[in-house]
């Protein structure tokens, strides 16, 4: 049999769209949806023009799908941490802090955020399945909570939404405001000291707010 396999066609496809992906997020964090140009979204890439058409229907499907793609990286990770079984507290300080690396190690993620919001969220909210995909967030925050009500050890007035915001918040201001923030204040964020102090004050925020029953 000459030529690719049906399943060797289907991984060259499934590599060239996560490489268009990966590009384009760089892309459209950097240059905004208005700045991005899809031809240069291909010359940086193994692909053509076309192919981004083929693959996502043009500038605003590529985009939407970047956004789709960031947002389910950030659930992922909140899935594969393993809460069961695990003090509360060190469970909520576990989710805070992967809260923190993930964004600070996928900084593009919150350009991508700002950059929507400078849009008032007009890609966004056609994106259904963001809605659904937002939920294990909370879902996993309200087991947290609810063992550390169980044992005693958290208070009853602050709900998973209230914690989500916390968290979010703390992380996305160590990203958004690296650079005006670092010169007001002489504070590079991405210092290994400073980010394992800001890191560790985060849990002890968290935990603090939440024991203070």
């Amino acid at each position: 049999m000459t030529g690719e396999t049906r399943p060797e066609l289907q991984r060259d496809a499934e590599r060239t769209r996560a490489e268009l992906l990966a590009v384009a997020t760089e892309v459209f964090a950097q240059s905004g949806f208005s700045g991005a140009r899809v031809d240069v979204i291909a010359a940086r890439t193994r692909t053509t023009k076309r192919m981004i058409y083929y693959y996502f229907g043009g500038k605003e499907g590529l985009y939407m799908a970047v956004l789709e793609n960031a947002y389910r990286g950030i659930r992922d990770a909140e899935q594969r941490l393993q809460v069961d079984h695990v003090d509360p507290v060190i469970a909520m300080r576990s989710l805070a802090e992967l809260t923190f690396d993930h964004h600070l190690d996928h900084q593009a993620f919150i350009r991508l955020v700002a950059i929507e919001n400078i849009h008032r969220g007009e890609f966004i909210s056609r994106i259904g399945s963001l809605r659904s995909l937002a939920r294990p967030a909370t879902t996993l925050l309200d087991e947290i909570l609810q063992s550390g009500r169980d044992h005693g050890v958290f208070r009853t007035d602050v709900d998973a939404l209230d914690v989500h915001l916390l968290i979010s918040s703390y992380c996305v201001f160590q990203v958004a405001n690296r650079y005006t923030f670092g010169f007001l204040f002489d504070v590079d964020f991405t210092d290994p000291v400073t980010r394992a102090h800001t890191r560790r004050m985060l849990g002890d925020i968290v935990i603090g707010w939440l024991t203070a029953i």
